[in-house]
């Protein structure tokens, strides 16, 4: 099972600022392993939503130029404490991961 995405928001005003990262190898199946000299298979998230409260609020695809363990931040308005903030990914081998938070006071 993938590592926990990592969810942090901070909440000024009617902003709030969502910082996503997403634990993930992203092999772009070009990378040559070291012992053997094969390639390393192909391996990377395709896509990914970010919703609040179940209301899609980004969603967006991948490919292989994106770094190892992607880090995204967002902002959005209208969000309050207490909104559940839900990020799910899934990649190119079928494997899907899907993590929440609740909106607490700065």
């Amino acid at each position: 099972m993938a590592e926990a995405i990592k969810i942090r928001a901070t909440l000024q005003g009617d902003t709030a600022e969502l910082r996503v990262l997403m634990p993930h190898p992203m092999e772009t199946g070009q990378r040559k392993d070291a012992e053997t000299g094969k390639a390393v298979p192909m391996h990377f998230i395709q896509t990914f939503s970010l919703s609040a409260n179940g209301n899609l609020l980004v969603s967006g695809q991948l490919n292989t130029s994106i770094s190892r363990n992607p880090l995204f931040s967002f902002h959005a308005k209208g969000l309050k404490v207490g909104d559940r903030i839900a990020v799910e990914w899934s990649d190119t081998k079928g494997e899907t991961r899907r993590d929440e938070i609740v909106l607490a006071a700065a």
